[in-house]
């Protein structure tokens, strides 16, 4: 039986996804900025269920809302145990939606979320364009709403970035993507 993974190997596993795919592809054009600013928090959740992720969610939420943007402007909260299946996590994610909303923090704070086998609704399971969602562990993403409309009042071509990240991944290829090292150490 394989050794779980430590706080520390999943993180890094993440900030390498981060640093080689997302920005290194140029996935998100905004995500550069805010990990050379050192905005970007890291945090490894130790549950394998709903109600304890829910927890950690709310927690970091809090944190993250209690900080100016300059400090800490998003939150990658990885959930490394319990939520293999892609589904089950996307009934995480919308308990987390729900969680947030009673925290009062709906049009405060955004939850995107990414996941290592994520499948866009009505695509191929073995479609490279899912990669531009795919991360090594099962992850929350809290984005404050503020930053995410500065964001695309700087970039006003922002419906186009779905398109030229499929345009990147399709280039890559399968094989390409494997090059990066982007996935579980």
């Amino acid at each position: 039986m394989p050794q779980a993974p430590t706080p520390a190997q999943v993180i890094e596993d993440t900030r390498r996804w981060l640093e080689r795919a997302v920005i290194g592809l140029n996935l998100c054009p905004f995500a550069k900025a805010v990990h050379a600013k050192r905005q970007v928090h890291f945090v490894a959740s130790g549950a394998a269920d709903f109600a304890p992720v829910l927890t950690d969610l709310e927690r970091e939420a809090d944190a993250l809302v209690a900080r100016p943007a300059g400090e800490r402007d998003t939150t990658l909260l990885v959930v490394p145990a319990g939520f293999d299946d892609f589904l089950l996590f996307n009934e995480l994610v919308r308990a987390g939606e729900r969680r947030l909303a009673r925290q009062g923090l709906e049009g405060v704070l955004q939850l995107a979320s990414f996941h290592p086998r994520f499948v866009f609704a009505g695509a191929d399971e073995d479609d490279v364009a899912n990669h531009s969602n795919r991360s090594p562990w099962p992850t929350l993403h809290l984005l404050r709403e503020a930053s995410i409309d500065r964001a695309v009042a700087a970039f006003p071509q922002a419906q186009a970035i779905y398109e030229a990240n499929i345009r990147t991944l399709e280039r890559l290829g399968p094989q390409g993507w494997q090059a990066l090292g982007v996935g579980r150490s």
